[in-house]
């Protein structure tokens, strides 16, 4: 029997590559799917969305609110949890009112960390794009006066003298009781919904192989991650694989949603589809 080639994309982040370790490497089988992948960072992945080209993607909810047209969110997989949300932080001791003058790193435009940011300040507007991973450096050599971290660099800023100043996603579970949506992996609408609701399950057979064979994983993750300190890896994981990676449930969806509602407020997305998730029924 021929296999069903399906190109997938995601990020060298700890976290992803712990969650599609297996799938991507034979590890466990794939039901008659054959996995065509590749690792790019996450506004590369939110930009190539835009396209709606790539069957499976790794995608920020801010860039899903501009790609819905062409992609259903899956159960599993994604990013999203308390205490997990995106940091403002600074090299000098800056104050609240003086935020929206101030000239901010930011790693990508469709980052959910820069909704997030936009979502708090408005007005805020000179901003300079960043690979996530030079924010820290930025701000140190005084090319911007403050930068939003994520992924790794949440576990390092303090190490090279920077502060924090907001941690934005305390700011979202604050006012809206809920977890920080942050990435999503995402589904082309073309995809079969029998073959989508298979690869999501997949997902979660390779998220269950990575807990219970942590040495095959590690190896993995450490060959493209941007932090080789095995603490810093770990604390990643930890983080941002969690409950809702198994499954986005009831109080997953019903975060995306709100999310999507206050930044429809602000302006800051476009209207979406009645329909944006693959499974409708934990909402």
């Amino acid at each position: 029997m021929n296999k069903i080639k399906v190109t997938i994309g995601f990020s060298p982040c700890p976290n992803d590559t712990f969650i599609f370790g297996a799938l991507i490497n034979g590890r466990i089988d794939t039901d008659g799917l054959e996995f065509d992948y590749f690792m790019a960072d996450v506004e590369e992945l939110n930009r190539r969305a835009f396209v709606g080209k790539d069957h499976i993607l790794k995608l920020s909810y801010h860039a899903y609110a501009h790609a819905s047209k062409d992609y259903l969110i899956l159960d599993s997989g994604g990013a999203l949890g308390y205490g997990t949300g995106p940091l403002l932080v600074s090299k000098r001791e800056i104050s609240e009112s003086e935020v929206a003058s101030l000239k901010i790193a930011i790693p990508g435009r469709f980052t959910t960390a820069n909704l997030l940011f936009s979502i708090k300040w408005p007005d805020a507007s000179n901003k300079k794009e960043y690979l996530f991973s030079d924010i820290e450096d930025a701000i140190i050599a005084d090319e911007v006066d403050a930068g939003i971290i994520i992924h790794e660099s949440r576990f390092t800023y303090f190490r090279k003298g920077l502060r924090l100043f907001t941690d934005l996603g305390r700011y979202w579970e604050e006012f809206s009781g809920l977890p920080v949506p942050l990435g999503a992996i995402a589904v082309n609408r073309s995809v079969p919904e029998e073959i989508a609701k298979k690869i999501n399950s997949l997902i979660v057979k390779s998220l269950n192989y990575a807990h219970d064979n942590p040495d095959f994983v590690y190896d993995f993750i450490r060959k493209y991650a941007k932090v080789q300190d095995a603490e810093v890896i770990s604390s990643h994981i930890n983080l941002y694989v969690n409950e809702f990676t198994l499954n986005l449930g009831a109080e997953g969806k019903k975060a995306v949603r709100e999310l999507y509602r206050k930044a429809s407020e602000a302006g800051v997305i476009p209207a979406l589809p009645q329909r944006i998730f693959l499974s409708e029924k934990d909402e």
